[in-house]
């Protein structure tokens, strides 16, 4: 066996005028590339001053390493970019060449308004609703107005059914979900939505037992239960896909989704129709 690599670190300072969410993001995205490199994350969000930069930069000056910046101020961004330059460190506006390309497409200029894609608009205020539905319509509380929902996600104990609907509401879906408890019927509301797309979610027996035992452990849970039993386990799996049969509902299964692949998948359904079952695996 040859002997593991040693992960290399390095500092990744990242500049933003605005919550820094983006440039976070695309940065984690490029070091998931790389074998065995793990980065050393600065973040300096909501620089719009001299000073705030000034500040940035001294602490840049004393971790030497990669600069990344979403800066949009021109007086700010030639500022950033000289300091660098004095301090003999790469500095990258990874978004320059993503927009100058649409602007060139669309033929129209660019705006210099700071955090413009952070801006107070209707659909940041539907995804803030979206988001207080979801939490008030987890784990099938709020019964009383499924009817409201764009999707309801039904499934057993554990197949990720409270953080994809999290995820959809961060796209603006109002996202509820359900719970499928042994030995009791699905709620009567459930079953008498008719214009609601309703997805049941599935996984495999041996994955949900390996989250449900995890589960447990968290909650220092160490007797034996059937909630872990692979016999009960199966026939939760058998039960739940019966169901969804038997009312036309689409399937997902999530065994090897993350929680990004399964809401993906969900959009795709409320976008292009919902008329027969289908099983993603």
């Amino acid at each position: 066996m040859s002997p593991s690599r040693i992960a290399t670190y390095f500092h990744i300072h990242l500049v933003s005028d605005s919550t820094g969410e983006t440039l976070n993001a695309m940065a984690r995205a490029v070091c998931a590339r790389f074998t065995d490199v793990l980065p050393i994350e600065h973040i300096y969000a909501l620089v719009r001053s001299h000073r705030q930069l000034d500040r940035a930069l001294n602490e840049i000056a004393g971790a030497p390493g990669l600069v990344m910046h979403t800066i949009v101020d021109p007086e700010l961004r030639e500022a950033l970019e000289e300091g660098c330059r004095k301090l003999e460190m790469a500095c990258v506006a990874p978004l320059d060449p993503v927009v100058s390309s649409m602007s060139r497409y669309l033929g129209v200029p660019l705006t210099n308004r700071v955090g413009a894609q952070h801006a107070l608009d209707a659909d940041y205020f539907n995804r803030m609703e979206a988001l207080n539905y979801a939490i008030s319509h987890d784990d099938g509380q709020g019964g009383q107005d499924l009817e409201q929902a764009d999707v309801v996600l039904v499934g057993v104990s554990r197949t990720s059914k409270t953080p994809t609907c999290i995820y959809l509401a961060h796209r603006g879906i109002r996202a509820a979900n359900v719970p499928l408890v042994p030995g009791r019927d699905p709620p009567a509301k459930l079953l008498a939505l008719k214009n609601t797309l309703i997805v049941g979610l599935i996984a495999s027996p041996d994955r949900l037992i390996q989250i449900r035992r995890n589960r447990l452990l968290s909650l220092k849970e160490e007797r034996d239960t059937s909630y872990i039993d692979q016999e009960v386990v199966r026939e939760e799996i058998i039960a739940a896909r019966r169901l969804y049969e038997r009312h036309g509902w689409p399937m997902i299964d999530v065994t090897r989704r993350s929680v990004e692949e399964t809401a993906a998948a969900i959009i795709n359904l409320l976008s292009g129709g919902r008329g027969q079952v289908e099983v993603l695996g």
